[in-house]
């Protein structure tokens, strides 16, 4: 189990001039990701290390977004004026997730222009959107590792800290495992929430200093 990327809903003007502000303040470009065709989404993707990702995403006039959770998630994130959505965690075995929650995992999808496939299964997205603090969860299927979206480029950007309006005990208990062992070196500032809980900020170590997004 392990902290494997954090997501960040477009802003009004949608994905490509969201990403470009991304850009400018961490130094580097975005890969162009693609489309999630289960969840009627559309990504790109900034690579960092440590096998970490950013992703900035967006919903798409497609009935897709409307049925699925996750494109459910990213257009009420986006229409309430963008910015961080949720954290991921990477998980071996989602089974005792399945169980604990009452329900199947679903599965995820996004081709290559090349024609590779990069596939996973991931639960817990009905979670974040009543309790925005906690993580969803995904198991990338086996054969995958090399399209892993962190390394769609060399990186030399670093998820450092991640502030979050909410508890570690709620998160702790969402995981069934200490939140502190998912994180992998990333730090996590947990603040009393005043509102919605969730990803109030993002912190990275770049080339430049660290940047707070």
């Amino acid at each position: 189990m392990r902290l494997d990327h954090v997501s960040y809903a477009c802003e009004p003007d949608g994905l490509a001039a969201t990403a470009d502000r991304i850009s400018a303040k961490l130094g580097m470009d975005p890969v162009k990701g693609g489309v999630h065709p289960r969840f009627g989404t559309r990504n790109m993707i900034f690579p960092l290390t440590n096998d970490q990702y950013l992703e900035v995403v967006e919903a798409l006039n497609h009935p897709a977004s409307d049925k699925a959770p996750f494109g459910q998630a990213v257009r009420a994130r986006s229409e309430a004026g963008g910015g961080w959505m949720g954290w991921c965690v990477a998980v071996e075995d989602l089974g005792p997730f399945e169980e604990r929650l009452g329900r199947s995992a679903v599965p995820g999808n996004r081709k290559f222009p090349d024609g590779q496939e990069l596939t996973w299964r991931q639960i817990g997205i009905k979670g974040l959107i009543a309790d925005p603090q906690v993580p969803y969860l995904l198991r990338w299927d086996e054969g995958t590792e090399s399209l892993h979206p962190s390394k769609a480029r060399p990186a030399s950007v670093k998820l450092d800290c991640l502030t979050i309006a909410g508890s570690s005990e709620r998160v702790t208990e969402w995981l069934g495992t200490d939140v502190e062992e998912t994180l992998d070196g990333v730090e996590v500032q947990w603040i009393a929430p005043n509102g919605t809980p969730g990803i109030m900020s993002v912190t990275f170590e770049t080339d430049e200093g660290r940047i707070e997004i």
